[in-house]
């Protein structure tokens, strides 16, 4: 594992950045955003976990049994010592959709009530938006957005104003996926304390940025998924402060969430058990700790340092096209790039950059109300990993440009 952010030792450690494609092209992977590569380290994990120690967890009484349910809690302790949290504060879900999912079916259906607003910002993914207005529906609440600045920027002015006595829960993304805006997440939850709000961050796109603590956030849930921090799919973390998961229903019936199930009634058991019903993505949470493991050896803030950089050499770079546009410029943002260039469409650009290796993402990205607010249907999106470097973003800007060039 790497001790320090050396930029050549970090991209050694990804197997798949040695692939070729298309005529034997180096692969220049600028889709973080979307997911994010595994390394070594976390296959490794996995694939020992898979030929060494594999069995269900919880239940059973021998050795297997034993080593897998000590390696799964373990992964719960680790995910709680990265976010700052109690073990017993995290739930392993499916993902950050899930998580959404899960809070609003449970404590959303318990508390939120005709003529309640349901309070996101107008830079949520649709899994910060469409659970919520499920609710809305079924409850008569409704579901209102904060305003985006010009530059990407939340409207702090407006979500200050927003924040009122009839809000039920503030729900807000910590890092847009498209913009890669970064909200003050602190601040808006300290606002919301003040109101005796409840809060839900979206932290999907933060966790692989740097540092996450949910104390210092002042949260009461904070939800991610493990391929976003270059874990596998199909898992991922809801972090719930303690005496909030107590007050919540189960979210499944089945396996492992009860305590007592007769016929003349069934009792539940405490969190997190509570919401873990059935079998868990074993390899998932052993991955998980894995990358956890891995993405804490790598110094934050020359990782910070580097993105930063990259960021300012790609907006240079970009911003030299004729005709770009880049979408969310907002001071305080991540390595993630949208743009669209006038009279070209992103699907064609996305179409000639993969032809030269470049793999960036185009559409609407799962944000269409955020499409909206800046009259585009679809962007472009370079987004960067830990193991990016100067020269995928000199080939990525050389992609666009050629793109571009034959386009027209």
């Amino acid at each position: 594992m790497t001790a320090t952010f050396d930029i050549a030792a970090i991209r050694a450690e990804f197997p798949i950045l040695s692939r070729r494609v298309h005529d034997g092209r180096p692969l220049v992977y600028m889709d973080s955003a979307a997911t994010t590569m595994k390394p070594r380290h976390v296959l490794d994990a996995m694939r020992s976990f898979d030929e060494q120690h594999y069995s269900n967890v919880h239940r059973g009484s021998h050795t297997l049994a034993a080593e897998a349910t000590e390696m799964f809690e373990g992964a719960r302790t680790q995910v709680a010592a990265m976010l700052g949290a109690n073990a017993d504060e995290i739930i392993f879900t499916k993902g950050t959709t899930e998580s959404v999912n899960l809070v609003a079916a449970t404590w959303g259906r318990q508390h939120v009530q005709t003529e309640d607003v349901i309070l996101v910002s107008a830079m949520e993914h649709h899994a910060n938006i469409v659970p919520w207005q499920m609710v809305a529906a079924e409850t008569g609440a409704s579901v209102r957005p904060i305003p985006v600045l010009e530059d990407g920027s939340l409207d702090d002015a407006s979500a200050r104003q927003m924040l009122t006595a009839d809000i039920r829960i503030l729900a807000v993304t910590h890092v847009s996926n498209v913009l890669g805006t970064v909200n003050n997440v602190a601040r808006l939850c300290a606002m919301a304390r003040e109101r005796g709000i409840v809060t839900f961050v979206d932290g999907a796109q933060a966790v692989q940025h740097g540092n996450v603590n949910v104390r210092d956030i002042g949260c009461d849930f904070y939800a991610f998924s493990a391929h976003k921090l270059y874990g596998p799919t199909g898992v991922g973390v809801l972090y719930g402060r303690r005496e909030m998961l107590a007050s919540m229903p189960p979210y499944q019936g089945g396996g492992a969430m009860i305590d007592r199930v007769s016929f003349a009634g069934t009792t539940y058991a405490e969190p997190p058990m509570r919401f873990e019903a059935g079998t868990p993505h074993l390899e998932g949470a052993i991955g998980l700790a894995a990358a956890i493991e891995w993405f804490r050896s790598i110094d934050c803030d020359a990782l910070r340092h580097h993105e930063a950089e990259l960021l300012a050499h790609a907006t240079e770079e970009l911003s030299r096209i004729d005709g770009m546009r880049i979408i969310g410029t907002s001071p305080n943002k991540v390595g993630i790039i949208s743009f669209v260039v006038d009279g070209v469409h992103a699907s064609d650009i996305g179409m000639i950059a993969d032809r030269m290796g470049v793999a960036m993402r185009v559409g609407h990205h799962c944000a269409q109300p955020l499409m909206d607010r800046f009259g585009v249907s679809s962007t472009v999106r370079m987004s960067f990993g830990v193991h990016t470097s100067h020269d995928d973003v000199q080939q990525s800007v050389h992609a666009v440009a050629k793109a571009v060039e034959m386009l027209r």
